[in-house]
């Protein structure tokens, strides 16, 4: 007799996955998380958003592109979903929202139950980092569509912000300060980039190099930093009048998308020191400066426009968020572009 198992799908693998995962998942909870006994729908109770007088719920969804295979050739699963995080509710907060909280969803060749457990304990450490709740996911098997230990993973986030507080490129003028806040690496965007160096340079991902002080892969699988919580508190301590997630593009390409069509961002490319990771892929790859800058963050995962009389106040309260954070260049009156000093 022909069964599921036979075409390759495990469901007590699945089921024994969703025990797995559920002490994580917990640690991620906020009062306002309502259980579903059937387990099919994650519940919010949205009578917390009657302290607001005009709520606007913002979502973002996205995934972690090809940083996944590398986490499948180390074979370390357990913060990739730190990456899934990051990448998700980061955009919720540039304009200004707060993540309330997130859905996730898993495809795989094959359910392996401790690996699972680890994809979606790393998802509710970014949730917990976050300040959200991850209050819900599906996990897929897809055996002949993927091989036995490939997977994929992408989610989506809710949050929430007060009309009248909304952040955006209107608010910006001249005479703001735009403000670097520091990544913690590659973050989750490049990776093909990366993957393409270093199949050419022929570097291995267990290598170590002098210009690193742990291994390439290790350096590599660095968890995106999550801002959320830096930045709410930004917003609660100074006037803020945009955000800008630095993400796939680049810092000039998405720090554009935050200013009017009068100003322009002018960036101060001596002000910080890239991470020594960038310099390995430009180096070993021979990648050119212009092809870096439009491909990763280098170094700069997150910015924030404030009035020149916030910057001290700003800097003060990201430091207390364990954020480093500098004067990364000022708005100018311009054409909405975001370009480096000559």
């Amino acid at each position: 007799m022909t069964s599921y198992a036979a075409a390759g799908v495990d469901i007590e693998a699945g089921d024994r996955a969703v025990e797995l995962m559920k002490s994580r998942v917990a640690r991620s909870r906020r009062p306002e998380v309502v259980d579903d006994a059937s387990g099919f729908a994650g519940l919010f109770d949205v009578s917390a958003l009657l302290r607001f007088k005009r709520p606007l719920l913002a979502t973002s969804t996205d995934g972690v592109g090809t940083k996944v295979m590398l986490a499948q050739a180390l074979g370390k699963h357990d913060t990739i979903g730190i990456d899934l995080v990051g990448m998700v509710v980061d955009d919720l907060v540039v304009c200004g929202a707060e993540p309330l909280f997130m859905t996730d969803y898993i495809a795989c060749g094959k359910v392996v139950p401790e690996r699972i457990a680890d994809i979606v304990g790393g998802v509710a450490e970014g949730c917990r980092l976050a300040g959200c709740a991850l209050v819900g996911g599906e996990t897929a098997e897809h055996p002949g569509a993927m091989g036995p230990d490939e997977y994929d993973l992408a989610g989506a986030g809710t949050g929430v912000v007060e009309a009248s507080e909304l952040l955006g490129p209107e608010r910006v003028r001249p005479g703001d300060v735009v403000l670097g806040l520091a990544s913690s690496g590659v973050h989750s965007n490049g990776y093909s980039l990366v993957r393409h160096v270093l199949r050419t340079a022929g570097l291995a991902l267990e290598a170590s190099l002098p210009e690193l002080d742990r291994t390439l892969g290790e350096e590599l699988l660095e968890p995106t930093r999550i801002y959320s919580l830096g930045c709410l508190g930004l917003t609660r301590a100074v006037e803020v009048h945009a955000f800008a997630h630095i993400t796939g593009g680049g810092l000039a390409a998405n720090l554009a998308r935050s200013l009017p069509g009068s100003v322009d961002a002018v960036l101060d490319r001596s002000s910080w020191t890239p991470q020594p990771i960038f310099e390995v892929i430009a180096g070993y790859g021979g990648v050119a400066q212009e092809e870096m800058d439009r491909t990763f963050n280098l170094g700069v995962g997150m910015c924030a426009i404030v009035p020149q009389d916030a910057v001290e106040a700003a800097l003060n309260t990201l430091r207390e968020h364990d954020q480093h954070a500098w004067v990364l260049g000022e708005i100018v009156p311009g054409a909405g572009e975001a370009r480096f000093k000559a």
